[in-house]
């Protein structure tokens, strides 16, 4: 066959693959306002910078062969604002992007040379589960599990995963392993379909209480964010990517320093009132550069916040009590929240800051039977191995052992105490009932002189004077303190990485 046969050849096999499912599937997408795989890709990428690998991949199956093009999943490299990384967006619209023994292998190699050229992974998940027999028949049964690191997840470079439809299988595997997960409303994630879980259980259920975002966004913590679009979702990845890393040996990128918002504003946001409730987010928008807040697990564990955010253009990790939910109280779901944003912050560099204004763990039956002790020693665990740069800021208060989880003692390497701030073990009129067993109306004199009693040694100076808090400061003053401790601990910034083998999920 000549040259010029040959060069045709390759155009129409091209023009075959590009084709994905067929115009009437990609027709259904688009009447449904979503976007086809290749159209993420487009969405996300710069212009003409994506690179594929494996676009004449096909199913090992003969009867799926001609409808399997590039095997449901497309593959490949490209530039996500000027910075490499690899990519695999999974195609519904050819054989419901199933898993198979090819397009593994095309994940497979995005991971490695992720790994090894240290760049991003970016996983654009839809996927209707295992292919049978392909994946899951006895041929299958040959090669599936041969790689025993297929599932390991080491923290390398960045993992970010997107949920844009029904998730299950490999969708779902890989989702829960990387370090976030943003998802389109009405998008579903579960181990298997609500079909088979129906047959399974004897018991119809739907698609949404099975696997639904605001499941794994309020509930079990599994999604960090849920937004109402593809582009949107898109926009969310290049947001993340933008606080991280190429990979764990480099610190995060800075960015030149942004607009200030004005400090006295401190002033207003935090009552005087200690019982009086307020949204830290505020607080943290106003210290960090203007816009620059970018909050995971905003819905989960709501008495606690975790955001990326730059001081000065530098990328740091708030690890904040809200005081707007629970009194600030840290319970369960906190607590795996705050873990999981150790990890992430301590194997990509990124210093901690705690805000802290807590009453304590939140004690219960319920706390109880989400096993509350090992969770809040999973947090002591984490933060005595982190090896990046943190920084505990005390506002209000920071009773009982709560304390040395918001980075009191060690656990912090410096510690700003505003002039507010509380130490005590717990609100002293509380405290009076539960020590002494009075309350105020049976001896009004007695209950005040012991509440009194107690609030001694509790005040910031009193921690500054035993050299536990290094600095005092007006709250006016956190920013510019931040910036200059940041500037200060900027050498060693790259950490030792002791928690990047830590479990993805909680």
């Amino acid at each position: 066959m000549a040259h010029e046969d040959k060069i045709s050849e390759l155009e129409r096999r091209r023009a075959e693959a590009l084709a994905m499912g067929g115009e009437r599937k990609l027709e259904a997408r688009r009447n449904a306002g979503v976007l086809n795989a290749r159209e993420r890709l487009e969405y996300l990428l710069d212009d003409g910078s994506f690179l594929e690998a494996g676009l004449h991949a096909y199913s090992i199956r003969p009867e799926t062969r001609e409808k399997s093009h590039a095997d449901g999943k497309i593959a490949g490299y490209g530039k996500i604002e000027g910075r490499s990384a690899a990519l695999v967006a999974n195609d519904f619209t050819v054989l419901g992007a199933s898993s198979s023994q090819v397009n593994m292998k095309k994940m497979g190699h995005m991971k490695k040379t992720a790994r090894e050229r240290r760049m991003p992974l970016v996983l654009l998940g839809e996927s209707s589960g295992g292919r049978m027999p392909d994946r899951m028949g006895a041929s299958g049964r040959a090669t599936i599990g041969q790689d025993r690191e297929e599932y390991r997840r080491s923290r390398d470079t960045p993992w970010v995963s997107t949920l844009m439809g029904q998730s299950y299988g490999s969708s779902t595997w890989y989702s829960v392993i990387s370090d976030v997960v943003f998802a389109r409303k009405g998008a579903v994630m579960a181990v298997t379909s609500p079909r088979v879980t129906s047959i399974a259980i004897s018991q119809d259920i739907s698609a949404e209480e099975l696997g639904g975002w605001e499941l794994h966004a309020k509930t079990t913590g599994l999604v960090d964010a849920a937004f109402d679009t593809d582009e949107e979702v898109l926009d969310a990845v290049k947001t993340y990517l933008s606080y991280m890393p190429s990979y764990a040996g480099e610190a995060p990128p800075r960015a030149a320093p942004g607009a200030v918002d004005d400090q006295e504003k401190l002033l207003d946001l935090v009552p005087e009132t200690r019982r009086r409730v307020y949204d830290m987010r505020k607080v943290l928008n106003v210290i960090a550069d203007q816009g620059s807040l970018f909050e995971l697990k905003a819905l989960f564990g709501r008495a606690f916040i975790t955001a990326f955010a730059r001081i000065e253009g530098r990328v740091v990790g708030f690890l904040a009590n809200n005081p707007r939910f629970k009194a600030g109280a840290i319970d369960p779901d906190a607590c795996d929240k705050a873990v999981s944003f150790i990890v992430l912050c301590d194997s990509f560099n990124i210093p901690l800051i705690s805000m802290v204004d807590q009453p304590g763990f939140f004690i219960g039956v319920e706390g109880e039977r989400k096993r509350a002790p090992g969770k809040i020693m999973n947090w002591m665990n984490a933060l005595a191995q982190v090896t990046v740069p943190r920084f505990s800021v005390i506002v209000r208060k920071s009773f009982g052992q709560a304390y040395l989880n918001m980075g009191g003692g060690r656990n912090a390497d410096e510690v700003l105490a505003w002039p507010m701030a509380d130490l005590g073990f717990m609100e002293p009129r509380l405290a009076v009932n539960v020590l002494h067993g009075i309350k105020a109306e049976d001896d009004p004199e007695r209950f005040e002189a012991l509440a009194a009693e107690l609030e001694r040694d509790t005040e910031a100076w009193d921690l500054a004077g035993l050299y536990e808090a290094q600095y005092v400061i007006d709250p006016r003053e956190t920013r510019a303190q931040l910036a200059r401790l940041l500037e200060v601990y900027e050498g060693r910034q790259v950490g030792e990485h002791h928690l990047s083998n830590w479990p993805t999920t909680f």
